[in-house]
């Protein structure tokens, strides 16, 4: 079995429906629908986000398959003081991708994207609107951590930035949260002031994303909640546009 779909079968998932949307440029054109073994009915389209997954399709275009390729990466200088690769981790086909900046000490301890102060926050902002991490993926801008906490420079995003691009390819998301500054600059190359992004919903290769303050910033200044939770509004409606499945059972008002 693809190790995609052993993931998405480990969350109870038998078929993805996808919905209606643009694809990001470099995919190649639509393919039609699937065809079921032995006949002409169409078979469910299996999916990573919005991007269908298509038979004989390379082990490089699922999450497990990057992961793969990235190893025991050595690309830039963080790989002498690291831990662990902190590669990402949630629900590959959930269609909503989280983007921070790098990982912390809890994370480099761990393996795992935001399980630090910063990373509890971010589970309680994904609450309010019906998310968790079964029904994301989440993903750092660099996968091993800075010393003390640094902002990563241009040349280690720049050695890692294959990485985010495949990992994107792989999911296909149909929206991205880019939290905090170095996110955004890595997926919309915006140099503006943060506040000043948040105006508007951008757009990184088909796929609209929203910018916000990194959790981190919260822990920092209590007064960015507020515009924090103006933007997970606008998170929510557009998953909700695109048809992009929450929690069952919540209402996050």
């Amino acid at each position: 079995m693809d190790p995609l779909w052993a993931a998405i079968g480990s969350f109870g998932i038998e078929t993805v429906h996808l919905p209606a949307g643009r694809r990001p440029s470099g995919w190649g054109p639509a393919s039609g629908p699937a065809k079921a073994a032995g006949g002409d009915t169409p078979a469910p389209v299996r999916a990573g986000g919005r991007k269908a997954v298509e038979n004989g399709s390379s082990a490089l275009d699922s999450i497990a398959g990057v992961r793969e390729r990235l190893g025991s990466c050595e690309a830039c200088r963080l790989s002498k003081t690291r831990n662990s690769i902190v590669f990402g981790e949630g629900n590959p086909c959930s269609g909503v991708l989280v983007v921070g900046e790098g990982p912390g000490a809890s994370e480099d301890e761990t393996g795992r994207p935001f399980v630090g102060r910063a990373g509890q926050l971010l589970d309680r902002i994904l609450a309010s609107v019906g998310l968790d991490r079964e029904c994301c993926y989440i993903a750092n801008v660099v996968k091993c951590r800075p010393p003390a906490n640094r902002v990563p420079s241009q040349d280690e995003a720049d050695a890692c930035a294959w990485v985010l691009d495949a990992q994107i390819e792989a999911i296909g998301p149909g929206v991205i949260l880019a939290l905090g500054a170095t996110a955004m600059a890595r997926l919309l190359g915006l140099k503006c002031p943060l506040g000043q992004a948040r105006a508007a919903v951008h757009d990184y290769r088909g796929i609209p994303v929203v910018v916000t303050y990194h959790p981190a910033a919260l822990l920092r200044t209590e007064a960015l909640k507020r515009p924090v939770w103006d933007d997970m509004k606008k998170l929510r409606r557009l998953m909700d546009e695109a048809g992009l499945p929450r929690r069952t059972g919540i209402d996050a008002g």
